[in-house]
């Protein structure tokens, strides 16, 4: 068996191999519970021949490619970021070799006057989707929305709407109050309250206060505070880049319903991409850029 590329998606809890032929068909897939903060110092090349070894051996023309938490500062090694604008070809230019065979895509950096933003791995998503120009969101722990244009990265910005999500779902003087079965139309008075302008911080109380005045059940208080969140994300993403584009979702699952919900309510176009089918023709289109820079 040969093919053409081996792509690696290394992050921090998970480890995820594809075996990818010519055409970019998958023929085989792995994934393991070795992520980058279980590997011990020195210990990645190892995991990476239990896991791929055998493909390695099959397909030794086959170059390996990783993005993801691996290139971190404590991962494999530090793969330096690129700034924007990024597209397949400047990460391409910009990969680090860790071995003969092995490479790592780089993140990408973005730079204004408020500061910096970072991303590691969600680059490769956004390839994947190939929009040209529009609003590709990437909702999760740190959730992504990025600008692109010319099929470039020009600008991007995370929003740590997941870990809020989890820390006053579960450490907060929410936690007490959340109860279940969930009643899912909490969701949309959440998305309503992240629009009336009135601020985040006091609708995250709201959350206690129109339970303990009889005016929200329990079971809502969990939706509520999700609707919210996503509400209060898609607002800050929709005032740094208006609302005028069409937005490609890469989610699957609970999380893209969530979403499609939300960004219907602001009558915005949306496609929907799984984030496995992205990461695969993402990493393919940043590999098709380094063959054609290394083509004599």
């Amino acid at each position: 068996m040969t093919s053409e590329l081996i792509a690696v998606d290394w992050g921090t809890s998970r480890f995820r191999a594809f075996l990818l032929d010519a055409g970019g068909k998958v023929l085989d897939r792995i994934s393991a519970e070795d992520g980058m903060s279980t590997v011990p110092a020195g210990g990645f090349a190892a995991v990476l021949e239990r896991n791929c070894g055998t493909w390695m051996k099959a397909s030794p023309q086959a170059p390996v490619l990783m993005a993801g938490m691996v290139g971190a500062r404590n991962g494999w090694a530090e793969a330096a970021y690129a700034s924007c604008p990024a597209s397949p070809k400047s990460l391409a230019g910009s990969m680090l070799k860790v071995t003969e065979r092995v490479s790592i895509v780089p993140g990408v950096i973005a730079r204004d006057e408020s500061g910096a933003d970072v991303m590691r791995g969600e680059e490769t998503l956004i390839f994947g989707t190939e929009v040209r120009n529009g609003l590709v969101c990437l909702p999760g722990t740190h959730s992504k929305w990025a600008k692109v244009e010319d099929g470039a990265i020009t600008d991007f910005a995370t929003f740590m709407t997941g870990e809020t999500y989890a820390l006053f779902h579960q450490h907060s003087l929410l936690a007490r109050l959340a109860t279940e079965p969930e009643d899912l139309t909490g969701f949309d008075d959440g998305l309503e309250a992240a629009k009336d302008g009135t601020g985040l911080l006091n609708r995250l109380f709201q959350a206690r206060s129109r339970v303990l005045a009889g005016n929200m059940a329990g079971e809502k208080v969990g939706p509520y505070l999700s609707g919210l969140l996503i509400g209060a994300e898609i607002e800050g993403a929709f005032k740094r880049y208006g609302s005028d584009h069409t937005v490609t979702l890469v989610a699957d699952g609970v999380l893209a319903k969530r979403y499609v919900s939300a960004l219907r309510s602001y009558g915005v176009g949306i496609e929907i991409i799984s984030p496995e089918r992205a990461f695969l023709d993402g990493l393919a289109a940043i590999a098709a850029a380094h063959n054609q820079d290394i083509a004599p």
